[in-house]
């Protein structure tokens, strides 16, 4: 007890040095658990972006990139599925619902979606939450367009407003679809996935604003079908590029699956989301690890720091340390005192890294969901968290070993001796 009250003594005597240790050690503690938290929350939305769907079906391609095109909107697909196949699929016994989407079109650089109504009561995101409408609701005209939270934010759209579609994904397109405008029926609430930055129209639509064009080319003058001639006729598609498909029972998953990819009336292929996500999350694990690898050099740098101010301080305190000598304080006295100084700084430091990261993350994590979806859990650290503070103090005690051992070595001749 007498030697802990020494500890608290000595490191109060110096208390700028001490805590300025200590804020290096806390901001290096805070830096880790922030990037751990935040790495996690990016995991957990990003596995989220998608959920409730069993499969994605598209033309034969490979796994990622059907992923990347039919839930992240990047890219293009290979081929599309005619519509004659995706019916013949959608009536199999197995399947509770299914859910076509059209790609091509773009509006402003945010991508079009083709689908039905179903899209909005089947699609989910994070775990069980639903898509719902901050105003407005799902499309009941061929011309309704339903628009994500960011295209609505960046764009200034509301319920009522008219927008004209492009023909391709670029930012400038190939066309605009000017005699077919769209009415936005209904703005999304934010959800922190693609659908965001999306308009949805429905499936006819795709068709209505191509029926007068000729392969991909605009209608020449004097041949334009207006929308209401639009309208009148039959706009079931020739073909859709991708559908999501929800199972009855998920044991059939496997199953399901190989029959789409045998499918014998043209190349499909069936993949699980999650298979495909881990996939695609293996590729962008550099960073991951490139971010956790920084982190680790300022956690080390912090604790040179801790060492380095302790040896620094030695020679200052080579009196004090003699006094101690003197009036009966053995080298291991020494020895554990500035293990123990080591070890109160480190606690200290890791106290306030875990006050700094978590109670950042607590008033930020609103914000951070309602501008980026993205969502961090706030709540006690978890396993790795635990693992990466026990490795820090454990560091943090063996950098004050070696000023403590030093000071161990010194001599109460050297103590009481002067220096010339």
């Amino acid at each position: 007890m007498k030697l802990f009250s020494l500890t608290l003594k000595s490191i109060l005597n110096r208390r700028l040095t001490a805590s300025l240790c200590a804020v290096c050690i806390a901001m290096s503690v805070a830096l880790l658990l922030l990037v751990s938290l935040i790495r996690q929350g990016a995991r957990e939305s990003f596995f989220g972006t998608v959920s409730g769907v069993d499969l994605i079906v598209g033309a034969r391609t490979g796994g990622v990139n059907l992923l990347l095109y039919s839930v992240f909107r990047i890219g293009a697909a290979t081929n599309n599925i005619s519509w004659e196949s995706y019916k013949d699929i959608s009536q199999d016994s197995e399947i509770s619902w299914i859910v076509p989407i059209s790609l091509g079109d773009s509006h402003r650089g945010f991508r079009v979606i083709g689908t039905d109504a179903s899209y909005f009561d089947h699609l989910k995101f994070r775990g069980d939450n639903k898509l719902s409408f901050s105003t407005g609701e799902k499309f009941n005209d061929v011309f309704d367009a339903v628009v994500g939270a960011d295209v609505a934010q960046e764009l200034g759209y509301q319920v009522g407003s008219n927008i004209i579609l492009t023909h391709g994904v670029s930012a400038g397109g190939f066309g605009e679809h000017g005699d077919k405008p769209f009415r936005v029926a209904g703005v999304l609430n934010k959800t922190g996935t693609p659908i965001d930055r999306s308009i949805h129209v429905p499936l006819e639509a795709i068709t209505a604003i191509h029926v007068d064009w000729q392969n991909g080319a605009p209608p020449k003058d004097g041949e334009a079908v207006s929308a209401q001639s639009a309208r009148e006729m039959n706009l079931t598609p020739a073909s859709i590029t991708a559908a999501f498909v929800g199972l009855k029972k998920r044991i059939g998953v496997f199953k399901m699956q190989r029959f789409i990819n045998n499918y014998s009336e043209e190349a499909l292929m069936a993949v699980l989301p999650g298979v495909a996500m881990t996939e695609l999350w293996q590729t962008v694990n550099t960073v991951e690890v490139a971010l956790l690898a920084v982190t680790a050099m300022v956690i080390f740098a912090g604790l040179v720091a801790l060492s380095s101010t302790l040896l620094s301080t030695l020679n200052e305190r080579r009196r004090e340390i003699a006094v101690l000598r003197a009036v009966g304080a053995s080298p291991s006295d020494v020895f554990i005192l500035l293990v123990s100084e080591a070890i109160i700084l480190t606690l200290v430091g890791l106290i306030i890294g875990i006050m700094i990261a978590y109670g950042g993350v607590f008033v930020a994590e609103p914000f951070l969901e309602a501008r980026f979806g993205l969502a961090i859990p706030v709540g006690m650290p978890g396993l790795s968290e635990l693992r990466y503070l026990l490795i820090i103090f454990i560091a943090g005690v063996l950098s004050g070993v070696l000023p403590a051992y030093s000071a161990y070595r010194r001599s109460l001749s050297d103590g009481l001796s002067v220096r010339i």
